[in-house]
């Protein structure tokens, strides 16, 4: 399973979300045909942004509760002080992908940022 965790300003452009995954995908050597879900906190899981972007992939978008979030925040590998004090793990984007993907899930792709978005891509424990 593969999964893009997505942190993101209030009010992101689809653009930016969609551009997050797909450069977050490319430096993971996955294509979007492999991309299974998008997950973000539960907190943001209504931002029209991400919504867009999942249809564009045609995937769903996993909301993530605040303790599993936490939980997977200690196997991040990115810190930001901001997204500490913001959300209490040190990489939103980070985090949620891999509380969706599961526990020995593992990060392929580090959060980087696009304009006002972040991604992440973890995987499954299963061997790609």
């Amino acid at each position: 399973m593969i999964v893009a965790g997505i942190g993101c300003k209030r009010g992101a452009a689809a653009a930016d979300i969609e551009a997050a995954i797909r450069a977050a995908l490319a430096r993971a050597g996955i294509g979007a045909a492999d991309l299974n879900a998008i997950a973000t906190s539960t907190a943001k899981e209504t931002e029209a942004g991400i919504a867009t972007a999942a249809s564009i992939f045609g995937v769903d978008v996993v909301p993530i509760a605040e303790a599993e979030l936490k939980a997977a925040g200690a196997r991040v590998t990115t810190r930001s002080d901001r997204v500490l004090a913001l959300t209490g793990v040190p990489s939103l984007a980070e985090a949620a992908a891999l509380a969706a993907a599961g526990p020995s899930s593992r990060l392929i792709a580090s959060r980087l940022v696009v304009g006002a978005a972040t991604c992440a891509v973890a995987s499954s424990g299963a061997a790609q």
